[in-house]
């Protein structure tokens, strides 16, 4: 049922910045050429450069993140890793036999 919930809101989120995409670009007609220092993109409109700019933003801050995730996730592995491992000679060390042998000691202070 969250799952489900999440994904409505996620769906109705993406309606809704489509729905002011398409708003943003209809009021904003004006045309201007891109120039980046070292190519100049043709003349297109303002509109379209501006949402060019902000997905590709998008985009780039999602790959970023991913591979920060993907970090996180194999250190997590790893420690999980360990921590089985500890675990498993934990309860080794608590089912393990540790009666020594008696052994008769001497005393120091008797003569024999």
């Amino acid at each position: 049922m969250v799952r489900s919930l999440q994904r409505l809101l996620v769906g109705c989120l993406l309606i809704v910045v489509l729905a002011f995409g398409v708003l943003f670009s209809i009021q904003n007609t004006d045309k201007a050429a891109l120039d980046l220092l070292i190519i100049q993109l043709p003349e297109q409109r303002v509109s379209l450069w501006v949402l060019l700019a902000f997905a590709t933003g998008g985009i780039v801050g999602l790959l970023v993140s991913s591979a920060a995730i993907i970090r996180l996730k194999s250190q997590g592995l790893l420690l999980q890793r360990k921590l089985d491992k500890r675990e498993k000679e934990l309860a080794n060390l608590r089912t393990a036999d540790f009666r020594a042998p008696i052994t008769a000691k001497p005393n120091k202070g008797s003569k024999s």
